[in-house]
């Protein structure tokens, strides 16, 4: 297929936390919004003058600092973003926002504060209580720890306007950004899709790292390009897969799973679009505040969420990928030493294939695409045998 336009450029903005994108907005007067986890209400960190950037640590070397200040035997991802910290590789950001849900990602945020870590008088980190099941009690408590140490942090210090009007214009890009994503992801639908798995990796975790407003245009002409492109004749390709899993920030990953002849044409995962690319819907009449808490609250896909009816949804929502982006199985990757994602990759890979009759394989890894060398040798394998299933079935 011909080589999209704009890929070049979103595979550079990937390269470091401060980018282009990143410093253009600083330079007309945004404030970098650093956060951590999908509880922490990405539009929410996109008020008035405000611009969120989910961290990440490309191309992470040795974590050494890191570990003398954390413990060997907690997952790389927070060991990363504390390395780079402490590298001043985040020194761009105005303040810090996290949620209570990983421990280990508390003491990395916790880190950034005794530290000082990054030198600016009004910089802050917050870190806020998520609830483990969707109550009435659970989401006014949710609604008010957002409301105090987010938003009304956000007012205090920078001055930030943080009125309903500025939360629903707020909503308004995210719609704008969810919708050009989910129109792109479509394509990826097709028999033969005319976009990869890869290319379309570069362009989701760009969404969460960049400005959304300094993206926007050229995430649309990406649509319009792929209106038009054709894919190549011979499928380069021997089966489709569905991703689902923990952190991962990396398209390299992506291209190696793509590399060993699987095509991703779904994911479920931190920094995926779904379900972090839904619109939010808002009414006229409800607390505008309460309304997207509670959007993320319900579309939340994550382990935390321990309830038998949740525990349940999040298999329904992976089946139901694998049915409607045509896919022949399931990978489920994890983050060594994720607690959350090591429980549920366990389990739920063998109930794809007991209960759902869908070929799953279980695979952990590192944070760094270059420090999981065996992730190739079984996505081949996996490959292999869904060959092998689809001779039996007697398909070409």
């Amino acid at each position: 297929m011909k080589d999209l336009k704009h890929l070049i450029y979103f595979e550079n903005l990937l390269q470091t936390a401060h980018n282009d994108a990143v410093k253009a907005a600083i330079d007309k007067g945004g404030l970098a919004v650093g956060y951590t986890c999908y509880f922490m209400p990405e539009v929410l960190l996109n008020v008035d003058n405000c611009f969120s950037v989910r961290l990440r640590a490309p191309r992470t070397g040795s974590m050494d600092i890191a570990t003398y200040y954390m413990s060997s035997f907690l997952c790389g991802f927070s060991k990363a973003l504390l390395e780079r910290g402490i590298e001043g590789g985040y020194n761009f950001l105005s303040c810090l926002m996290g949620s209570e849900t990983c421990s280990e990602m508390n003491r990395t945020l916790e880190h950034f504060e005794i530290l000082k870590l990054v030198p600016n008088d009004k910089f802050f980190v917050t870190i806020i209580d998520a609830p483990f099941k969707i109550t009435e009690h659970g989401l006014k408590h949710y609604v008010n720890q957002i409301r105090m140490k987010v938003l009304d942090r956000l007012h205090e210090v920078y001055g930030a306007d943080v009125s309903d009007e500025s939360l629903r214009k707020a909503v308004e890009m995210h719609n704008r950004v969810a919708r050009v994503m989910r129109a792109i992801g479509d394509y990826r639908k097709e028999d033969n899709p005319r976009i990869t798995g890869y290319e379309y990796h570069v362009l989701s975790v760009a969404t969460y790292c960049c400005p959304k407003a300094e993206i926007i245009d050229k995430l649309e002409e990406t649509l319009e390009e792929l209106k038009t492109r054709v894919p190549d004749e011979k499928k380069k390709f021997r089966a489709k897969v569905v991703v689902v899993g923990s952190e991962m920030d990396d398209p390299d990953f992506t291209k190696q799973i793509e590399e060993a002849g699987a095509l991703v044409v779904a994911d479920r995962y931190c920094f995926g679009t779904m379900p972090g690319r839904d619109v939010i819907e808002l009414n006229d009449t409800d607390d505008v505040l309460t309304q997207i808490c509670l959007h993320y609250l319900k579309t939340s896909q994550c382990p935390r969420f321990m309830s038998q009816e949740k525990v349940q949804n999040r298999r329904d929502f992976v089946a139901g990928l694998v049915r409607d982006y045509h896919a022949e199985g399931v990978i489920y990757e994890q983050l060594k030493f994720c607690e959350y994602w090591g429980y549920e990759r366990a389990l739920a890979s063998h109930i794809m294939q007991s209960d759902y009759n869908i070929p799953a394989v279980s695979i952990d890894r590192q944070y760094t695409a270059s420090g999981s060398g065996q992730l190739r040798t079984r996505v081949q394998a996996f490959v292999e045998s869904l060959e092998i299933k689809r001779i039996q079935k007697g398909k070409k």
